[in-house]
């Protein structure tokens, strides 16, 4: 008696999965380097400097991550 395999993977299926995969990747590792080099930028500036913007050193780390804007 001969079986059929019916259970392939579709190949256009899986590189969309790895296309949609890679690009999440890609976009959380832009998230990360923004909100990095923002922090770094805002770390620099004097007291007097972030009060100009209405900053204080507190806020730095929630205006870095996007949670204030």
């Amino acid at each position: 008696m001969a079986a059929i395999n019916s259970t392939r993977t579709n190949p256009a299926m899986t590189a969309g999965i790895l296309l949609r995969s890679l690009s999440t990747f890609i976009g959380q590792l832009a998230a990360w380097n923004d909100a990095r080099m923002t922090r770094k930028s805002l770390s620099k500036l004097s007291a007097r400097e972030l009060d100009d913007i209405g900053l204080c050193y507190g806020d730095i780390d929630s205006v870095a991550s996007g949670a204030r804007r």
